[in-house]
């Protein structure tokens, strides 16, 4: 079976298949969707309009028996940033793309009615269907109403209310393996999907196989490859408290942003850490470890219960706990998952929306701390498209400029996550230089920075910061084509096994002899790619900025400021 491109356009309601372009077949996941996005969409057009597309491509060893394999991108020029945007989540999608022989999917156009629509992926095409049952429902009545409809074994790819609305926060949602949320969270993508009037995919199940070229190099990569994430002290941590085993050690190093970033730690920390929502979990009869796709050796995820030991959410992660937690001073665990839950019901940002509450707090909207008060907002103005549940729904720059408050933090509009660059400048170097505005997961210098995993570079220091976060930002976007999760990467960075292990698995499935520097290559050309895009949109290096108060408001308990010069951060990009 030779992988395809499955086109499919709204605006006249057609759909194709086609070959796979020669400058495209050594691509996946993210590389394939920016080089796509590069290639085919005008960078000044408008992210809703016509000429926009989305473009959905599972990873290079998607669909294989590779371990951590199982991340969907998804991709577009961003309509919060107006930058290139790829956003990735696990679920189930990805693998069964990959195993139908679909090396993307290609979204074009607009259509000419006001009609909802839903695309139905098998492995001979794409069919359009009329929707209606579904249209203004959240996610989880999707997914419900989907496993009734078509099976329990179809994958779906959804959108929310805020998707449906256009909200420049909106995510686009992945089922995972227990008919739970996952999000392609960042960008605004799902507003581009929304735009295109397409509530749900679904992805047909098949017993096809993807081809391994050497199927006995293939499986000994992976057991050494899965061995590598296993045995590493982080991993494991991982998956005995979450991601959000970082609250305590963030706040201990004093860069846990609070407060809409005016302090670098949180009185309440110990109330929404890893390891009370650990405790909190065992007691209520719910799930410390589960993975969001099939194949995950981490398992980081999570099913945290409410009072009564009922499902609330899972996927319980620190961005979203730090977000509504220390930034917006809320210290009760079971307020912050009820907004997740929403969250992702909705299909919002739990990042940006919950940075947009922080904004809002500090220009009167709540009071810091009032975690009933952004439930109420979330139910009865954000999931109604009330005007203002229209502002929240924009993102955090939406917020600051309808509130008057100059303390925002955002980077190309994008909202700054849970990591204070004063604190740790190396994430702060990310932030600026990221093609996709302020991310923490394009080059997480957490890893170096703070945890001490690939050596160690003084998070206080200017000395270094740039080579750190330049060398993750390339990794990264090598990683991100593969289809494999972000959190490989501590194995690799440590590990003599990992990184050779992923390679031959690379080589193994398509029987190539890629080297190491063939793989950093990949990603030095995904970032060139993502900037030249970028630049031919209007963005120039002063973009690469982060906001003035940084550098003028000292971040307790350190003290410290955002010192790094701007020439420094520009020679980010002589590689």
């Amino acid at each position: 079976m030779t992988d395809k491109i499955f086109r499919v356009n709204m605006s006249d309601l057609t759909t194709r298949v086609e070959e796979v372009p020669a400058a495209w077949a050594g691509l996946g996941g993210r590389g394939l969707t920016s080089n796509v996005v590069a290639a085919e969409v005008e960078p000044t057009c408008h992210p809703l309009g016509k000429n926009n597309k989305l473009v959905i491509a599972p990873g290079l060893l998607s669909g294989t028996q590779a371990a951590n394999s199982g991340r969907l991108s998804c991709g577009a020029k961003s309509p919060l940033t107006g930058t290139i945007k790829e956003a990735n989540a696990g679920g189930t999608s990805a693998q069964m793309l990959a195993k139908l022989g679909i090396k993307a999917l290609i979204i074009e156009g607009k259509p000419q009615v006001d009609t909802w629509y839903s695309l139905h992926v098998t492995a001979d095409g794409v069919s359009i269907n009329e929707e209606t049952e579904l249209i203004g429902k959240g996610n989880y009545e999707v997914v419900t109403t989907l496993n009734t409809r078509l099976g329990e074994k179809f994958g779906v790819i959804s959108i929310g209310q805020a998707g449906e609305m256009k909200m420049a926060a909106a995510n686009i949602s992945i089922k995972d393996p227990g008919s739970r949320i996952r999000s392609s969270g960042r960008g605004g993508l799902g507003a581009v999907m929304g735009s295109k009037q397409i509530k749900f995919i679904a992805v047909a199940p098949t017993d096809n196989k993807v081809a391994i070229a050497r199927p006995e190099e293939f499986k000994a990569a992976n057991r050494a490859f899965a061995k590598a994430l296993v045995d590493h002290p982080v991993s494991q941590a991982l998956g005995q408290y979450g991601t959000n085993v970082l609250v305590n050690i963030i706040n201990e190093a004093g860069a846990l942003p609070t407060r809409n970033f005016t302090s670098g730690q949180f009185a309440g920390h110990e109330e929404i850490s890893g390891e009370t929502m650990y405790d909190t979990i065992v007691a209520r009869e719910g799930k410390p470890k589960h993975n969001c796709h099939p194949g995950c050796v981490i398992n980081c995820s999570q099913i945290y219960n409410d009072k009564d030991n009922q499902y609330k959410t899972s996927g319980f992660e620190y961005e979203s706990i730090w977000a509504l937690g220390a930034d917006c001073c809320v210290d009760n665990l079971d307020h912050i998952a009820e907004a997740d839950y929403i969250m992702d019901d909705l299909g919002i940002d739990s990042i940006e929306t919950s940075v947009a509450f922080g904004v809002a707090m500090e220009g009167g909207l709540l009071e810091f701390g009032d975690g009933p008060g952004v439930l109420r907002i979330l139910r009865e103005d954000v999931g109604k498209g009330t005007p203002l549940g229209r502002i929240m729904g924009g993102g955090a720059g939406n917020v600051g400029r309808a509130f008057g408050v100059t303390r925002v933090p955002v980077v190309k509009n994008q909202a700054i996550p849970a990591y204070d660059p004063r604190a740790i400048k190396g994430i702060g170097i990310t932030y600026a230089t990221s093609t996709q505005g302020a991310d923490h997961t394009m080059g997480y210098t957490i890893a170096t920075n703070i945890l001490g995993v690939g050596g160690k570079v003084d998070p206080l220091s200017q000395e270094g910061q740039v080579e750190l976060s330049r060398n993750l930002q390339i990794a990264t976007a090598a990683i991100d084509s593969t289809g494999m999760c972000l959190f490989i990467a501590f194995a690799a960075l440590d590990s003599e096994t990992c990184l050779p292990a992923l390679i031959d698995m690379i080589n193994a499935r398509f029987g190539i002899a890629l080297t190491a520097d063939d793989v950093t290559n990949l990603g030095m050309s995904i970032l060139k790619t993502e900037r030249a895009f970028n630049i031919a949109a209007g963005f120039t290096s002063q973009d690469d900025r982060l906001p003035e108060f940084f550098q003028e408001e000292p971040i307790a308990p350190h003290n410290v400021v955002w010192d790094i010069k701007d020439e420094t951060i520009d020679s980010f990009w002589n590689f």
